[in-house]
């Protein structure tokens, strides 16, 4: 069940015409008011032939007009709305039980407290078989104004018990970090002028595209100047930004000026206080094409930042920081991948912006470097080969696993479903870039006998998983990777344990897939040989006393045996 207080209004009569009349497509049915703040004597235009909207509007705004008429200020946003609609699946409820619906909603808004006569006066009309509008004027009969702050809060919570008892569809309770809805004026208006996006929703979409290419908010908002969105800041005498407003190229009033709408109208976590939180932190940030030595890409880097992801997640505020991070981290992986890959990850990026804010403070700090690695993505001129890309879209599916989980925990029930389709559109996106690479892992598959040795790694390092892998049909394409690192010095047996370690496989449809990525990604580098180095040190030093040197290393060193063949060559 879904209570959607509207803003504030002025003219009860013109709204009383809406919920009398045939609707805009006339899906209105037989108006008449269900419920009210005193049914005696109160006209019904929808069952009295006599009675006049006119009439009900004067009825309703009596104690309007009287406290009107005695303080020099007149009330003129006196008019609250409040549309309340069960699920389609939900059975049509009758009169009554609706009536019963709306006298609890009132209560719990403060329009009309249990037990207090003086309350606002306010009607519920039925004009269809799903839904009812409350109307309200929110002058008490003693003249005050009732206390409605956090009352959708409230409603929220009693729209929640109201599903219980009736047998209704069950909601998600709210935490106020969730965006407004758009309203039914600015779905007309996209719908008019050909839009698939309200305004709003096409501003915040454009925000988040920019924040990654920002490192303070003075930046923000001339990367999206240069987007050719209308920018309003708000700065004070000094010249310090103090707010900032957005506007939609051609969304225009009635007077054919600009229409604006500021950050936090947005969306929650994107008004100004926000934003600085988030991109001005206290490290010193160099451009990333000012970075040097540099060895590993930027696709690579942002898989390194990723992998420490879940010992992040100890520390709520930490936590906290890094998931909003990973939304940026998406974000920026959107905007760089292949364009077969666009359509899949910018669903991903925004369907994770529900995901990424919660009523935990942030520590923004702590998500630096992960913050760093997408903004050095989004400023990469080379696109990612197909084995870097499906590493890191591997692992985004692993992190994004890791916040839904972090969020049911602290029963963060949007954002862990908002986690859980984030996960759906990564997961296609990585299969799709996977596909190709383990096809061509597959074709240089290692020798039959080299396959018996690696599956008995892989039964010793993860035996709870073993059956799994190697039944999966990507197996040819890990036992490939697994001698690949082999040959690189690495041991396959130890590779499998980490990769395991780092990446859940209960619940991986193709666990082969995920280990192919994570230990592609781990050993893409040679393993570490101190034989080598220090014969390399030998014939490249050349200074007086290296022999010395490297002689007093081999005798303090434990003597190491010939370095062997790759498994799958030397079992053959």
């Amino acid at each position: 069940m879904i209570a959607a207080i509207k803003p504030a209004g002025s003219n009860t009569r013109g709204l009383l015409a809406y919920l009398y009349g045939p609707g805009r497509h006339d899906e209105h049915s037989a108006p008449h008011i269900v419920a009210g703040f005193a049914m005696l004597g109160m006209p019904d235009p929808g069952r009295d032939p006599d009675a006049t909207l006119t009439q009900l509007a004067r009825h309703l705004d009596e104690p309007v007009h009287l406290r009107n008429s005695e303080f020099g200020k007149k009330v003129t946003d006196h008019v609250w709305h409040c549309p309340v609609r069960t699920a389609p699946e939900d059975r049509h409820l009758s009169d009554a039980e609706w009536a019963d619906i709306a006298q609890r909603i009132v209560e719990a808004a403060g329009i009309a407290p249990s037990g207090d006569d003086l309350g606002c006066r306010w009607i519920a009309v039925r004009h269809a078989d799903d839904h009812i509008h409350i109307l309200a004027t929110t002058v008490r009969e003693d003249g005050r104004r009732p206390k409605l702050h956090d009352s959708g809060i409230r409603v929220g919570d009693a729209c929640r018990q109201i599903e219980t008892d009736y047998g209704l569809r069950q909601l998600k309770k709210g935490d106020r970090t969730a965006g407004r809805r758009p309203t039914q004026a600015e779905m007309h208006k996209a719908e008019r002028l050909g839009w698939e996006q309200t305004s709003r929703d096409w501003l915040q979409d454009r925000i988040r595209a920019a924040i990654p290419h920002a490192s303070n908010t003075e930046e923000l908002l001339a990367y999206l100047e240069a987007m050719g969105i209308a920018v309003k800041p708000r700065r004070g005498p000094s010249g310090d930004l103090l707010g900032y407003a957005v506007g939609r190229p051609g969304d225009l009033n009635k007077d054919g000026e600009q229409i604006f709408h500021p950050g936090g109208k947005i969306a929650p976590d994107l008004t100004l206080p926000k934003l600085k939180a988030r991109l001005e932190t206290t490290v010193p940030e160099e451009h990333p094409t000012a970075r040097r030595d540099q060895p590993a890409t930027p696709w690579h880097q942002a898989t390194d930042a990723l992998d420490t992801l879940h010992q992040e997640m100890a520390d709520d505020t930490h936590a906290q920081a890094h998931i909003t991070a990973l939304g940026e981290l998406i974000e920026a992986t959107a905007q760089k991948a292949p364009t077969h890959l666009h359509a899949e990850l910018r669903a991903a990026s925004r369907a994770f912006a529900r995901a990424q804010r919660s009523q935990i403070h942030a520590e923004n700090q702590a998500a630096h470097t992960l913050r760093r690695a997408a903004r050095d993505l989004v400023h990469t001129a080379t696109g990612p080969d197909g084995s870097a890309l499906a590493t890191l879209l591997a692992t985004l599916v692993w992190a994004t696993i890791v916040a839904a989980r972090w969020h049911e925990a602290k029963n963060h029930a949007h954002q862990a479903e908002a986690a859980r389709q984030t996960l759906h559109h990564l997961q296609a996106a990585a299969d799709h870039a996977l596909t190709p690479v383990v096809g061509s892992l597959a074709t240089r598959r290692p020798s039959d006998q080299a396959r018996r040795t690696l599956a008995h790694d892989v039964r010793a390092a993860v035996p709870d998983h073993a059956d799994r892998i190697l039944t999966d049909p990507a197996w040819p394409a890990l036992a490939t990777v697994l001698a690949d690192a082999e040959a690189g010095g690495h041991k396959p047996h130890q590779l499998l344990k980490e990769a395991a370690a780092q990446r859940e496989l209960t619940t991986a449809h193709q666990p082969a897939r995920v280990l192919i990525a994570c230990i592609q990604h781990t050993s893409r580098n040679p393993a570490p040989n101190r034989r080598a180095e220090a014969a390399r040190r030998r014939t490249t030093t050349g200074w007086p006393g290296a022999d010395q040197h490297a002689d007093t290393w081999r005798s303090t060193t434990a003597p190491v045996k010939p370095a062997s063949q790759p498994t799958h060559l030397r079992r053959m």
